[in-house]
């Protein structure tokens, strides 16, 4: 699929080791990068079962030819409902794949309202279906609401003037498009402040892409459904472009391989907990320094992976 990379593509799948006849699944379809290199080392007689919450990715993978000797199935939903998805496949799957970021497909798309690079309907929704927009949230969501957002998911050190700008600003006229959202942004933070790097905007758009949908609680949902169904042996891998993803997968990761959760200071353990998974990267790995040149996009990307007991 031209436009679209995906990110630590080699080392995703050097280490969940897929397998002729094994059944995984692709947690966030997407463009199908991940997709693509597991059915080639799933032949003969595998099955993969690729899930996205964007129809738009679904509908185009079903439209690509598939060997014969490979079972694909495709399912519209929150990767948070993971368990009753993989329900399908008929036995526990040997290994699942998350990647978090965003396809280039729907960022470079400017009817999907993720990028700030080409004005466009503030939508942000990864499920279309859906009807809360960002559109909404800016023009709805209270002054304390807009910056606990900016603060919390965006790590935006100018939340406060953004969230002031943003009520500001709708007091006048309501936010429509991409291009309303940006100036504000613009205009809130000082020029000298500017970052060097990314997009005045980068980190305002992800913390309201976040907000829209949801996207945190269904990290730590997804996490643990593809604990609770994986094969014994089997392996589930996570790729993070944010921190605070890349803090719940590994937090997840630490507590599920640990016996006892217990406060340090209980005499005996009560909490009963048994581990069920075995860290296999105690340090994230990234990419290197080929490919973010290659695809800068993959520069703040992390992976995790974790094997099922």
């Amino acid at each position: 699929m031209s436009g679209h990379r995906p990110v630590l593509l080699q080392e995703v799948i050097t280490s969940l080791q897929p397998a002729p006849g094994q059944a995984f699944v692709d947690a966030t379809l997407g463009g199908g990068g991940y997709a693509r290199a597991l059915i080639g080392r799933l032949r003969p007689g595998g099955v993969l079962l690729g899930i996205d919450r964007d129809a738009s990715a679904l509908e185009r993978f079903a439209r690509e030819a598939v060997p014969p000797d490979v079972t694909v199935m495709l399912e519209h939903t929150n990767f948070a409902q993971l368990d009753r998805a993989a329900e399908r496949i008929g036995r526990p799957p040997n290994g699942i794949i998350f990647d978090l970021g965003l396809s280039s497909l729907q960022l470079d798309d400017p009817e999907r309202g993720f990028s700030f690079q080409s004005d466009g309907p503030l939508d942000m929704r990864l499920d279309r279906s859906e009807s809360w927009t960002a559109a909404d949230l800016l023009n709805r969501e209270s002054e304390s609401d807009l910056r606990r957002i900016l603060r919390d998911y965006g790590q935006e050190r100018w939340g406060s003037r953004i969230a002031q700008r943003i009520v500001e600003r709708r007091r006048q006229v309501p936010f429509k498009t991409t291009k309303d959202l940006v100036d504000v942004v613009a205009g809130a933070i000082p020029r000298g402040a500017w970052p060097r790097d990314i997009h005045v905007a980068t980190r305002t758009f992800m913390a309201f892409r976040i907000a829209v949908n949801r996207e945190l609680d269904a990290v730590e949902k997804g996490l643990k459904a593809a604990i609770e169904v994986l094969a014994s042996g089997g392996r589930v891998g996570v790729v993070s472009f944010h921190s605070l993803e890349d803090k719940i997968a590994k937090n997840l990761f630490n507590v599920e391989a640990t016996d006892c959760i217990c406060p340090p200071q209980a005499p005996v353990c009560i909490c009963g907990h048994r581990r069920s998974v075995r860290v296999i990267t105690r340090k994230p790995i990234t990419p290197s320094e080929a490919e973010v040149q290659e695809n800068p996009r993959a520069r703040s990307a992390k992976l995790r992976i974790a094997e099922k007991l």
